[in-house]
């Protein structure tokens, strides 16, 4: 893959990564999740998010079920609705993957090796920054399970931009790297590291995540995806427009209902919802946080951790 000048990320500046947004910018210690879908089925859903995926089940009440990290960090909550539609690749605007970040690379290593071993295809890519793999949930939505390598290992472009790829995974040095160790499922200390949509317009989605939430942009030069990300992070979000003309994923479809924007304190939450406000985004207040939706309904939750 043919890269631009590029220097190691530890010797540029903060303020030189990324483009930073107009009215404010997100601080680096936000969290992202629980994402909340939409499925057919509670009971096949769940056997394939414990079993390959290898999340823990929390709670489970009728059609509704809430799964993470053995410690109890909540990571993804289940929503059954009966005879919703399989999401089509690139055929609905809306969710395009969540993304769970594992510790370390060992354990990156024995995840895939008990997909493979479980006879799931596993899509694999080496993306400079990190090492990630590929799969999808019962209902066609899809799933990064990932590892970051060291910040000391990123590269930034002269123009600011965090440089990523798309080279073969090294698969026989993760599966090495597992050793002999069992998958027990994830463990603690995963957290959700990104999620990607699929959107209609770059423009208008740069206005909503950008100038509107406050993600600083961290790759940006793609003819058809952007990047995102706080604090100097590859990326929180990424934005895509290869579903661009088809229609968003709406009630009868297997999808994303919504993802939490979890923010340290109250005064970034109002700053938040000011600077979505002022570039014309409603912001509804609810018990449970403050919620606002992108131009083709992707809803973001605001709240405290």
């Amino acid at each position: 893959m043919n890269l631009p000048p590029t220097r190691p990320y530890p010797d540029v500046p903060p303020g030189r990564i990324g483009v930073t947004p107009p009215h404010h910018t997100l601080p680096a210690g936000l969290r992202l999740g629980p994402v909340v879908l939409q499925i057919a089925d509670l009971h096949t859903s769940l056997a394939f998010y414990t079993r390959v995926i290898g999340l823990h089940v929390h709670q489970q009440h009728g059609q509704t079920a809430t799964l993470g990290t053995p410690d109890g960090q909540v990571l993804l909550e289940l929503r059954e609705k009966r005879g919703v539609k399989r999401a089509p690749h690139r055929g609905r605007l809306g969710l395009y993957h969540f993304a769970l970040l594992l510790p370390t690379r060992a354990d990156l290593g024995r995840f895939i090796r008990n997909a493979l071993d479980q006879g799931v295809h596993v899509g694999q890519s080496d993306h400079h920054y990190s090492e990630a793999t590929y799969l999808q949930d019962p209902d066609g939505l899809s799933i990064e399970v990932y590892r970051d390598r060291p910040r000391e290992a990123w590269r930034v472009s002269d123009d600011g931009q965090l440089i990523g790829g798309g080279d073969p995974l090294d698969l026989p040095g993760l599966l090495a790297t597992a050793g002999e160790a069992a998958w027990t499922g994830i463990p603690n200390g995963t957290i959700l590291g990104h999620l990607h949509f699929y959107v209609g317009d770059l423009d208008q989605a740069a206005r909503f995540y950008h100038a509107g939430l406050g993600f600083p942009k961290t790759a940006w030069t793609f003819p058809s995806a952007l990047f995102l990300g706080a604090g100097g992070y590859h990326h929180h979000l990424g934005l895509n427009t290869w579903a661009a003309g088809s229609a968003p994923s709406g009630d009868d479809d297997a999808r994303l209902l919504t993802w939490d924007l979890l923010l340290p304190d109250q005064t970034t939450i109002d700053r938040t919802a000011a600077s979505l406000q002022t570039e014309g985004f409603h912001v509804t207040h609810t018990p449970d946080g403050l919620l606002a939706s992108d131009p083709w309904g992707i809803t973001v939750r605001l709240r405290l951790p």
